[in-house]
C-alpha cells in the first residue's frame, strides 16, 4: 500500500467527513508503519482487530493530504482529551475554539463525549447484577477496579457494597474513588471493558461521570457514623487535605443548624413526626432548639412528650432516622427551597 501525492485540498475535505472511524484508524495504522501498529493492535479487542484490518484491507492508496488530515485530527483529539483532564469541559472547549475554530472544537468533543459514553455501556450490568454476586466480584478485583464499580452505582448500594469490604481495603478504594475524575478515560475504558466481560446482565446506568469526591461523600452519608469516621481518619493520616474536600461535600445531621427558618417549616411538613422524634434522641439542645422554634408552641410540646416517651433508642436507629431527614434536606435543596453549598462539618452521620 503506498501515500501518493497529495491531490487538491478541497478533495480531501469532502473525503475525510465521509470515513468512519474504523476507516480512519486504519489510515492511521498504515501511517504509523507495522512496528507501531503491531504495538496498538495488541491493545485491541478481536472484533476490533478484525474491523480495522478489513478497512486497511479496503484501502488502495492513501494520499498525502487525507494522511495529514488524519494525523491532525488525531492529534487534535489527544489535545482535546488533554484539555479536559487538565480543566474540564467548559476549559476544553474555549481552548480549542481559539485554537481551531468553533465548528472543529464541537465535532472534536461530540466525538470524545461519544466515545467515553461507549465505554460507559460496559458498566450496564451493574444496576441488575445481584447485589451478593457483585460483593463477591469486587471482593476478588483490585482497589481501582473496586472504585471505578462503586463510583457507578447508587449511594445506598454503593455505600452497603464498601462496608462489606475488608476494613484495610475500604480507605483505599475510597481514595481512588476520590480521584477518578483525574484519571485518562483510556485507563477507565480498559478497567470498564473487564468488568464488562466478568458480568453480562444489561441495565442503564445512573450518572456518565466516573466518581470523585462529590460521589464519595453520598457513599460516606449512607455510611453509619463510625464507619465513615473509621475510614475518613484512616485516609487523613496520608491525605488531610483529600479528606478536607471531603467533608466539604458531605451534608450531617448537625448542618441543619445552617438551614433558615423557612428551610426548617418546608424541612417540618414533610418529616414523619415518628422520624423527627427518634432523630433528635441524643442530638445537642442547640440543634432541638433549631427544630423547637419553629413549631408552634403545642407542636414543640407535643414532640418534647413525645422524645420524653419514646425512652431509649438505639444508635443504629438514630441514625438511620437522621438519615432520612438529611435525604429530605437534600430533596428540598434539589429544589431550590434550602441552599446547602456552605454547609460544613465536624462529625459524621449516615
Amino acid at each position: 500500500m503506498s501515500v501518493t501525492p497529495s491531490g487538491p485540498s478541497a478533495a480531501a475535505a469532502r473525503i475525510i467527513p465521509q470515513l468512519s472511524g474504523a476507516q480512519k484508524a486504519a489510515i492511521l495504522m498504515v501511517i504509523l508503519g507495522e512496528e507501531t501498529s503491531a504495538v496498538l493492535f495488541r491493545q485491541l479487542d478481536d472484533e476490533e482487530v478484525q474491523r480495522i484490518g478489513r478497512e486497511i484491507a479496503a484501502i488502495p492508496s492513501i494520499t498525502s493530504e487525507i494522511a495529514e488530515e488524519v494525523l491532525a485530527e488525531f492529534y487534535q483529539m489527544i489535545v482535546a482529551q488533554d484539555y479536559i483532564l487538565k480543566g474540564g469541559l467548559e476549559y476544553a472547549r474555549k481552548v480549542l475554539e481559539s485554537a481551531f475554530g468553533a465548528d472543529r472544537a464541537k465535532r472534536l468533543l461530540d466525538r470524545l463525549s461519544l466515545s467515553l459514553s461507549t465505554d460507559s455501556s460496559h458498566f450496564d450490568a451493574l444496576q441488575r447484577a445481584d447485589p451478593q454476586q457483585l460483593a463477591t466480584f469486587i471482593h476478588n478485583e483490585h482497589p481501582q477496579t473496586v472504585a471505578l464499580v462503586l463510583s457507578h452505582l447508587g449511594g445506598a448500594q454503593a455505600a452497603r457494597l464498601l462496608r462489606s469490604l475488608p476494613a484495610e481495603m475500604r480507605a483505599e478504594v475510597a481514595v481512588r474513588m476520590a480521584s477518578l475524575d483525574q484519571i485518562s478515560p483510556e485507563i477507565i475504558a480498559r478497567i470498564s471493558a473487564i468488568v464488562g466481560q466478568k458480568l453480562k446482565a444489561v441495565g442503564d446506568l445512573n450518572r456518565q461521570d466516573y466518581g470523585g469526591v462529590r460521589a464519595l461523600a453520598e457513599v460516606f452519608n449512607r455510611l453509619e457514623q463510625g464507619e465513615s469516621k473509621e475510614i475518613l481518619e484512616t485516609i487523613e493520616n496520608s491525605n488531610p487535605a483529600l479528606v478536607e474536600t471531603i467533608r466539604h461535600f458531605m451534608f450531617v445531621f448537625e448542618d441543619l443548624l445552617k438551614v433558615d427558618s423557612v428551610g426548617m417549616r418546608e424541612l417540618l411538613a414533610r418529616v414523619d413526626r415518628k422520624v423527627l422524634t427518634i432523630a433528635l434522641k441524643g442530638t445537642s439542645e442547640r440543634l432541638k432548639n433549631h427544630f423547637l422554634q419553629v413549631m408552634s408552641q403545642r407542636g414543640a410540646e407535643m414532640l418534647l412528650e413525645d422524645m420524653e416517651a419514646l425512652g431509649s433508642v438505639k444508635m443504629r436507629e438514630v441514625e438511620a432516622a437522621q438519615q432520612q431527614i438529611v435525604a429530605a434536606v437534600r430533596l428540598l435543596e434539589s429544589e431550590g427551597v434550602v441552599n446547602l453549598k456552605d454547609s460544613g462539618a465536624e462529625q459524621y452521620v449516615s
